[in-house]
Order: structure tokens, then sequence, then C-alpha cells
């Protein structure tokens, strides 16, 4: 069983596959994003090489993750292998929706158990401002694509910003339940320096999305987790759960089951700290020794801090876009 220093089992990885999107999102808003050069970005075979360290290790739950996951080119092999990974209980994925219409049947195929589609407006116009290029209706057929292929879970995440989104929540709520989707609304993390928008004007606290909700909608507390930070309400006379991921208003440090690697192959150890380790150097210069890899992740534990500080309010103090990181 993996565990870091303050005793948290640690059994939940997710990858960050890529970190070129083919639109932006509310986290990527800015004009000066860079990308990685390719040869600088993990091979697929080094990902499977990495996740299968962690599973040997005790992680039983895998989410690929970007960028944008399904514009990476043989992505499908990636999955194929998590997917036929003894002793891995869950593989997820977390996309923008724009290639589910054509991959939704092949992601099932290969091992991937449930989806979260990242959507933050059902306004067609308002989708193409935020992402500069995406197309609305893409999106919700690649929705209606993977709910059709059975997935045993599909949530849509929504990141709710003052004065942009905040009048679409009720219509998300209802979307998602006429659908018996899942949908959580994230709370925005000041990852990145952006433009756009103030972060201290726009933000909008958990609580004040949830009354919002319950302004129309009955929502009645679940004691259900996926393993996640979210915190799930049951939608009154649906199937639907609501979730509420509240990095700023209700800190969940003190349970975090996870780390990430980014798609550069650092092990990133918090997503509002700077800890890491380069893995990437670890698989490269120590091909094929598996031991050596296990080590490395073992002491990479002793680096994950006890928990984040962000604040809307002061200077950004991760620079990295959520890209980078990983949703």
């Amino acid at each position: 069983m993996l565990k870091d220093r303050f005793g948290r089992v640690v059994n939940y990885l997710r990858i960050s596959v890529t970190d070129r999107c083919d639109f932006r999102c509310v986290y990527c808003m800015s004009e000066d994003m860079q990308f990685l050069p390719r040869a600088q970005l993990l091979t697929l075979e080094e990902i499977a090489t990495v996740a299968r360290a962690f599973v040997e290790l005790g992680v039983s739950k895998i989410r690929l993750t970007g960028g944008e996951p399904l514009v990476r080119h043989n992505v499908l092999w990636l999955c194929e292998e998590l997917g036929a990974m003894p002793g891995l209980k869950e593989l997820v994925l977390t996309t923008n929706g724009s290639q589910l219409h054509k991959m939704a049947g092949s992601l099932k195929s290969a091992g991937v158990r449930r989806l979260n589609v990242s959507i933050d407006t059902l306004d067609a116009e308002r989708f193409r401002e935020l992402t500069r290029v995406g197309d609305l209706d893409t999106v919700l057929k690649g929705i209606e694509s993977a709910r059709a292929q059975g997935f045993e879970r599909i949530k849509l995440n929504c990141v709710v910003l003052k004065g942009r989104n905040d009048h679409e929540i009720l219509d998300l709520v209802e979307y998602a339940a006429a659908g018996g989707l899942d949908i959580s609304f994230i709370e925005e993390m000041p990852l990145g320096r952006i433009s756009e928008h103030d972060r201290a004007r726009t933000h909008m606290s958990s609580e004040e999305i949830r009354r919002h909700i319950e302004s129309r909608h009955a929502l009645i507390p679940s004691t259900e987790s996926t393993g996640g930070p979210s915190r799930y309400f049951r939608l009154a006379g649906s199937d639907s759960r609501i979730g509420f991921i509240s990095p700023l208003s209700h800190n969940f440090c003190g349970s975090c089951n996870r780390v990430r690697l980014t798609a550069e192959g650092r092990l990133l150890l918090c997503l509002g700290n700077e800890h890491s380790l380069d893995l990437r150097r670890v698989v490269r210069a120590h091909p094929g020794d598996t031991e050596a890899l296990k080590s490395a992740i073992l002491a990479a534990m002793e680096l994950k801090p006890e928990r984040h500080h962000f604040d809307v309010a002061s200077d950004v103090q991760i620079l990295r876009f959520m890209s980078m990181t990983g949703g």
C-alpha cells in the first residue's frame, strides 16, 4: 500500500497524456501559453511503464487527462494497455468531448469505465467565445454517443464564473438530469496567469452554487464517493448526482489520495504546490528497471505536502496551466 509521510493512502494516479488541446477552456485562456516540444513528452510506452509501477505499488485507479487526451496519437493503445493491467480496478478518462462522437465505442472496448466531460456552457455562441474554436453541437453529439455505449457513469465538469456562465447553473443541472448524467461544479483554481477575467471578481463558491440549485431543486446529501474530492448530493427524483469540488472554500487536502503525472514526466505531489519529481529522468536513466522506478516513487511520497493554499485574491503562485497539470 502506497502512503505519504502523513499516512494518507495514495491509490489514485492522474496522468496527463498531452499538454495540447483542440480548443481552450476556462483554465487556459492566456495568449501566453507555451506547449512543450514533442520530444520532451513521455512516450506512451513510458507512460504505461510508470503506470504499471504505480499499480504494483497499490494504486487502483488511473484517470487519463490532458490537455485533451484524445488528440494524442495512438491513445487507444494506451487505454488498452492500462485497461488490461492486473490490479487496476478503474480506468477513467477526462475529455472536452470533441472527439467522443468518433471514439466513445473504442474507449469502452479498451477498458475505460467512466468518463468525465468538461463543459461550461450550453449556449453555442458562448461556447465558441470561451473555447475560440469549439463546436457545442459536436460535444453534445459526443456525450450522446458515450451514453449509447453504456459507460458505468458519465459526469459533466463545470467551472462556474460570476458574470460569465453562472446564469446557466440550473440549465446544466437539468440537462444532466434529463440524460441520467452526473455533474460536478468546480471552484476555479488560481493556476496560470490569465488576462480575460479577474479571478477574485468572478469566483463563485460551492455554497453559492448549491443555494442557487436549491432555489428550484431539492438536493439530498449523499455519502457516495468516486474516490475524488467531490461532495455529492442526489437530485430529488433523479438518478443524477450533483457534486461540488471546493479547493478554495472547503479544503479537502486531509483526505487527498492522489498524485499527478504531467505530460513531460513530472510527478506532482499536489495540485497547488510545486513539489515534484522528474520521473522521465528516472525512466530514461534506468530503462526496464522497474525497481529503480518504484524506489523513486516511494521516495517521492516524502515530498507530498500537507495541503495547498489557494487564494484568488493574491498573486498567482502556481504558474503552470491546467493543460500541463491535467484536469
